[in-house]
């Protein structure tokens, strides 16, 4: 699809009108003001997220996948925080992610000024949002008063895999109240992300069976990954940057200029500008001065999705497991 200037303009304005969500009517601004004596929980919180940015930057990238697991299975509950032998930390997914020892930290302060106050899926969303706008996003808010899960198993655990088909992703985007552009913005956080080399080895050295690599790769960013990043036999630890390592820190549309150069790594990224549903919105985001403010947008959007509030669910004393 070949967009004028203003009519990419027109579609932008028309699809962040559909970006904005409803409140939820138990979630409110400032929620934590008052309930926690002097100190500013936000501000705490805050605090933490910078001084954990300076020591490792990558902590935005664990932390925006740490949101999206925990609100991706029943709803941003703070269940994937919970240890136990069948608990949602087990399930394959899952057994990368990382940022919970950041969450702990936050916790303990939190615990130790105001007890029982703070849930932990509200450090959660408030941390990934403190992380996000180090990385480069403008300044936002985010709505509290969450509550947290009494239950976390490995078998509720249904997240879509590097390789899940457009249409497939579309639908469990759809699933979660989110339409198919809060999907293509929210895999912008791809922007800061890591992925492990065995994660795409199929795709640089054995695509389909073949022996050979994708062919729908740039030939050029191919043998960069190939020589430089995840030569063959590399350590399973090994990893490569989601994004162009120039900008692989930084929250910005890079990663959707990537993609229409045929750049992307793992196979749904690239498999957007492949589907006629996706790629005009890459397009779209590819040439637009303002992605760090719509991703923000639909990561608040994200944070909503069926929360715990009221008298459902806890406010956790420790993350790790129920009171």
């Amino acid at each position: 699809m070949k967009c004028s200037k203003a009519l990419k303009t027109t579609l932008l304005a028309i699809l962040v009108l559909n970006l904005v969500a409803v409140s939820h009517g138990r979630l409110r601004y400032n929620f934590y003001n008052g309930r926690c004596g002097q100190h500013n929980v936000e501000a705490i919180i805050q605090s933490i997220v910078k001084n954990s940015f300076a020591a490792d930057p990558k902590i935005v990238a664990g932390l925006l996948r740490l949101q999206f697991h925990d609100c991706a299975v029943n709803g941003c509950d703070a269940s994937i925080l919970l240890d136990g032998p069948d608990s949602e930390k087990t399930a394959s997914p899952n057994l990368s992610v990382f940022g919970y020892d950041l969450i702990d930290q936050i916790k303990v302060v939190l615990e130790a000024v105001c007890p029982g106050v703070v849930s932990c899926s509200d450090i959660i969303i408030a941390a990934t949002r403190d992380a996000t706008v180090l990385a480069g996003s403008p300044p936002f808010q985010v709505q509290m008063g969450r509550r947290d899960s009494l239950v976390s198993l490995a078998s509720n655990v249904n997240l879509p895999s590097p390789d899940i088909s457009v249409s497939n992703a579309i639908q469990f985007f759809g699933s979660k109240g989110l339409n198919p552009f809060d999907m293509v913005l929210l895999l912008g956080a791809h922007t800061v992300g890591v992925c492990h080399c065995s994660v795409i080895n199929d795709r640089l050295y054995n695509y389909m069976g073949t022996s050979e690599p994708d062919p729908s790769m740039n030939p050029s960013y191919m043998n960069v990954l190939r020589n430089h990043y995840c030569p063959m036999g590399q350590a399973d630890n090994s990893y490569v940057y989601l994004d162009d390592p120039s900008s692989a820190l930084s929250i910005d549309n890079n990663y959707y200029k990537q993609l229409m150069d045929n750049k992307g790594i793992l196979p749904i990224d690239q498999a957007l500008t492949h589907d006629g549903s996706t790629r005009w919105m890459v397009d779209l985001l590819a040439n637009a001065t303002d992605f760090p403010s719509l991703f923000t947008q639909a990561l608040v959007k994200l944070g909503r999705v069926e929360v715990l509030t009221g008298r459902r669910g806890q406010i956790r004393r420790n993350c790790r497991r129920i009171n």
